[in-house]
């Protein structure tokens, strides 16, 4: 076995770990004496319905969104297909079949939500007053921003009609059991897809500080609406929350530890270093490539063989005219910073298949890859000055392209480090 082919069957585990039809099933509800009804969003949606779908006896409807291209087909679930990551008028339309159906639920009812990585742009239901035009330019700024995914999903929230806690609230009085797929750090339920089912804990005033701390001055119905503050989100303790439960069924930990196992039936020592490691990729990437070189150096905190694990999200700010993608970005500054140390090979992607707003998954390094950039003409520093490490690997072919993984379980990123000499 090769190291990108230990790298790459690292990752195909850590996404196996997450299909909801190996996940989903040790958490469904018992059918209620009413009406079963299931609303979903997310990446991963259309994929969890077709496993409650296969493992559910009794009478279902119910409508979910997911991101386009990752359906999957469903007999008594309706599918549709929505933007990610700028919402548009399909997930509006979605979002707004999915509070009308629950809002019709009684006692008796149950309401499943499926829920994952991707459901906050895909349940894209303006609050009153606004428009989805509004909406895809916030979504724009904050992507283009750096902001974490837990303060975009905060303004999120306190722009819609259905996040926050807002669509297990219109549920009331039915039964709400929720089945989440994280692709958070901390796996954080609220945040999860803006948590259209759980309390939020976050207000209109830390979504006006957030726009405020990156410079975002519009557009005016957004700011208004922020400074306005009416209709705030269910907060914890909320009465028409009480019949609700979540259920973790799979998280970036779990993928973590799959991926460990490969690395340690191929003889090589796994150090998971954490699921939720943040922060702006060039960044990481740098960090990253100092605990490389330490292991391969001094043997801390690991001896070589070993390859070292992390997950979580980190950002990209935006500066250049690339195409951006956070993986990507990781990769080559972490290539950069090694400067073809040789014996250290590394994979990153993020698990749901696309990084960024391309249809890539990541991409892999080795001790070759700045030579070869540079044979083909690229500058391996000035394509990452200027957000534009898909073009380099595409054009050396270290891309990583898995399609639609039909799951979402955030970033995976693995960084092989070999004795001197050692091959796979």
């Amino acid at each position: 076995m090769s190291e990108r082919a230990l790298l790459t069957s690292m990752f195909e585990a850590a996404v196996a770990a997450a299909t909801p039809s190996a996940c989903m099933p040790a958490f469904l509800p018992r059918p209620p004496k009413g009406r079963t009804i299931v609303v979903g969003a997310g990446k991963a949606a259309a994929a969890m319905a077709r496993a409650l779908e296969d493992n559910w006896d009794g009478p279902l409807q119910g409508v979910v969104v997911t991101r386009y291209g990752h359906a999957v087909p469903c007999q008594r679930i309706a599918v549709i297909e929505a933007a990610h990551p700028v919402p548009d008028l399909n997930g509006v339309k979605a979002a707004a079949r999915m509070l009308a159906l629950v809002e019709g639920a009684g006692e008796d009812d149950l309401v499943i939500a499926l829920i994952s990585g991707g459901g906050s742009a895909l349940l894209s239901l303006p609050a009153n007053g606004l428009l989805l035009s509004d909406k895809q330019a916030i979504n724009k700024a904050l992507l283009k921003s750096g902001a974490p995914i837990d303060e975009m999903n905060c303004v999120r929230k306190h722009l819609s009609a259905i996040k926050g806690g807002r669509l297990a609230a219109a549920a009331f009085p039915a039964r709400v059991v929720s089945l989440v797929i994280s692709d958070v750090p901390g796996d954080d339920l609220a945040a999860i897809a803006s948590g259209p089912t759980v309390a939020d804990p976050t207000t209109f005033a830390d979504a006006r500080a957030i726009l405020a701390r990156y410079g975002i001055e519009g557009p005016a119905p957004v700011i208004a609406h922020l400074k306005a503050a009416q209709a705030e989100t269910p907060k914890p303790g909320d009465p028409r929350l009480a019949r609700c439960e979540t259920h973790l069924i799979a998280s970036p930990q779990q993928s973590l530890l799959a991926a460990a196992a490969v690395a340690r039936k191929a003889g090589i020592t796994p150090v998971i270093l954490g699921d939720s490691l943040e922060g702006e990729a060039r960044d990481v990437g740098i960090v990253m490539a100092g605990i490389a070189r330490q292991v391969a150096q001094h043997g801390q905190p690991a001896t070589a063989p070993c390859v070292l694990i992390s997950g979580g999200e980190t950002t990209v700010t935006v500066r250049g005219t690339g195409r951006g993608g956070r993986n990507v970005e990781y990769l080559l500054s972490l290539a950069v910073k090694l400067g073809g140390h040789r014996g250290i090979h590394a994979l990153a992607g993020d698990t749901d298949g696309v990084d960024g707003a391309e249809e890539v998954a990541g991409a892999v390094i080795d001790p070759t890859c700045l030579a070869r950039a540079r044979a083909a003409g690229l500058d391996p520093i000035a394509s990452l000055d200027n957000n534009d490490a898909h073009t380099l690997f595409q054009a050396i072919g270290d891309q990583i392209v898995t399609g639609p993984t039909l799951t979402n379980v955030n970033d995976f990123r693995a960084v092989l480090v070999l004795p001197e000499g050692m091959k796979l």
